[in-house]
């Protein structure tokens, strides 16, 4: 079997593989906050405090995260390579949503851990 060097070791199974876990995290997180919401009579800053100050939601929530992260640069990195043609703008798109996701993980990791 050959490999390609230029994948850096990412394949179509992996990107398939990734993008099908992180959707399953995404929906069993969803699952959790619609419960809380459907089985909460009034939800109050208290309540919802405590909620996600909660440590198992906390990394529930930080595993959401890092699932929308990994959800976002594959199909960022899929649509540019498949319909932005010019590698400078390619390039410089790619680049623009990195430094983008990773101040949303870095914003979702400092509201999660400073509750």
């Amino acid at each position: 079997m050959v490999n390609n060097i230029a994948t850096l070791g990412r394949s179509g199974i992996h990107d398939f593989i990734l993008i099908r876990a992180s959707a399953i995290i995404l929906t069993l997180y969803t699952f959790l906050l619609l419960g809380f919401f459907l089985t909460t009579p009034e939800v109050t800053f208290d309540i919802w405090k405590d909620f996600m100050g909660c440590l198992p939601v906390k990394i529930f929530t930080v595993l959401a995260i890092f699932a929308i992260l990994i959800h976002a640069w594959i199909g960022a990195w899929q649509v540019l390579s498949d319909y932005v043609k010019p590698a400078l703008l390619r390039g410089g798109l790619q680049f623009f949503f990195a430094v983008l996701l990773l101040v949303y993980a870095v914003g979702g990791f400092l509201t999660v851990w400073g509750v």
